[in-house]
């Protein structure tokens, strides 16, 4: 299927959570089988031309695609957990959202040094959760110099943030507004 043919399959829900708001709903994505192999086909192919050792993931829609990619390339997923989700020593980075603050936390020991890791997520919007994987994998001793998403909304400045930190942004779609 071709990215158009994808994109068809995002489910557009407006005024979710809030009034004014158009929320990519990629649920039917998921659900439809061709739809989601051929997702997948186009991750794993971007993730081997950067030359990925190892994928990491945003939870938590950050699982679904990056551990398929990984199990398709043969590589090693490594999961970018919420705090308290893993039962040895972690390192953590909190980051900003809009309203607060989150964390994310690692088992740094999942980590090869030098290894070059891309990071994979379902969406980017402002980029802050994808900053901070990137941040918490380099402090692990990880390369991380792309990241791929199935959806850009690039009018919320995600892809320009990561590209100010050094990482280089491929999404399979675009949604304009948000």
């Amino acid at each position: 299927m071709t990215p158009a043919e994808i994109k068809a399959l995002v489910r557009t829900v407006p005024d979710f959570p809030a009034p004014g708001i158009l929320f990519r709903d990629i649920t039917t994505l998921i659900a439809h089988g061709p739809g989601l192999s051929a997702t997948l086909d186009h991750l794993a192919d971007a993730a081997r031309d950067r030359g990925a050792e190892a994928i990491a993931g945003l939870e938590a829609r950050g699982f679904i695609f990056g551990a398929m990619v990984a199990a398709r390339l043969g590589l090693g997923f490594v999961p970018l957990r919420k705090p308290g989700k893993l039962p040895v020593d972690v390192i953590g980075v909190d980051y900003a959202l809009e309203y607060g603050t989150a964390r994310l936390e690692l088992d740094p020991t999942l980590i090869d040094q030098g290894e070059r890791v891309v990071v994979v997520d379902d969406l980017i919007a402002t980029g802050g959760t994808a900053l901070a994987g990137a941040d918490l994998l380099r402090r692990a001793g990880a390369t991380v110099d792309h990241a791929l998403f199935v959806i850009d909304l690039p009018e919320l400045g995600g892809g320009e943030a990561l590209r100010a930190a050094g990482v280089e942004l491929w999404a399979l779609m675009a949604f304009e507004g948000h």
